[in-house]
């Protein structure tokens, strides 16, 4: 039975690979703009946060040493937040590529990667993940001592999983981000994310996430079944589902804990955080450049 005194994770995704500044002014791209973005939602609860690097021009990178100040940036905010680092294949294919990050070191290495457990269809573009390609990705952060954020977009993405965790690739607990609302994937109702539930392994902890207008359904779908959420503007850049205002990262997280305190759910402090996720204790805090 869910556990709905759980402490709420709340997972913010506050760039991802898609949003610009002509889309919106909200997103966050230079490195002040995310240590400002990531400031003010770690004091409004956000305890994960899942990083995406751009280059100069905008232009989503897979390259460390853009990634590098990102991570040490957050750490500055709070040493203890849980730190995740994109591994998507939407823009890179290789494992070479899309495992570069997983490099980092010493205050710049994170604690979690993204690992998507299958191939899908966005409205406009494939993200391509191949059985190879996910060994490949799920051995280096193996070898490397990074926890996987396993990104599924179908249930049968789980039955992936295990297989891995039978080949040695993943271990419990596992953190699993549900995507829900995407047109080419599952929708974001109740029967579809009970659907993925029924595959997940006794030990895992999940968070839902809705990709545009179906946000807030998925996030009220999270903290209704005694799971955590994902949020944030990489994942919908508007307020209200009738796209009239855009959104802000915390705004959104905001939202979130208001729906967390209808629901009598705690918000998880990042020490709480990193216990359910059996991480290690953060590095030292850095100064920010």
């Amino acid at each position: 039975m869910a556990d709905l005194a759980l402490p709420l994770i709340i997972n913010l995704a506050p760039t991802g690979m898609v949003p610009t500044k002509a889309m919106t002014p909200h997103v966050p791209l230079s490195r002040q703009e995310v240590v400002d973005d990531v400031g003010r939602c770690a004091e409004l609860g956000a305890s994960i946060i899942h990083l995406h690097a751009r280059d100069e021009q905008g232009r989503p990178t897979t390259r460390p040493e853009y990634m590098a100040p990102l991570v040490e940036g957050v750490r500055s905010v709070d040493p203890e937040l849980v730190v995740c680092v994109t591994c998507s294949g939407r823009f890179a294919t290789s494992v070479d590529e899309r495992g570069a990050v997983l490099d980092l070191t010493g205050s710049a290495k994170p604690d979690m990667a993204s690992l998507t457990l299958g191939s899908n269809n966005f409205v406009q573009q494939a993200s391509v993940n191949a059985p190879d390609t996910i060994r490949g990705l799920a051995a280096r952060m193996v070898e490397r001592g990074i926890k996987p954020e396993l990104e599924v977009f179908e249930p049968g993405m789980l039955t992936f999983g295990q297989y891995l965790a039978e080949k040695g690739l993943l271990e419990q607990p596992w953190y699993v981000n549900v995507l829900l609302g995407n047109l080419g994937t599952s929708p974001a109702t109740p029967g579809a994310l009970g659907a993925f539930l029924a595959l997940l392994p006794p030990a895992t902890v999940f968070a839902v996430a809705g990709i545009g207008r179906y946000q807030i359904a998925a996030n009220m779908l999270g903290i209704a079944t005694g799971g955590h959420v994902r949020v944030g503007l990489e994942d919908n850049i508007w307020w209200d589902r009738e796209r009239r205002t855009l959104a802000t990262n915390a705004r959104l997280v905001e939202r979130v804990r208001r729906m967390a305190d209808i629901a009598e759910r705690p918000i998880a402090t990042p020490a709480e955080a990193r216990a359910m996720l059996g991480l290690a204790q953060p590095v030292e805090a850095v100064q920010v450049r």
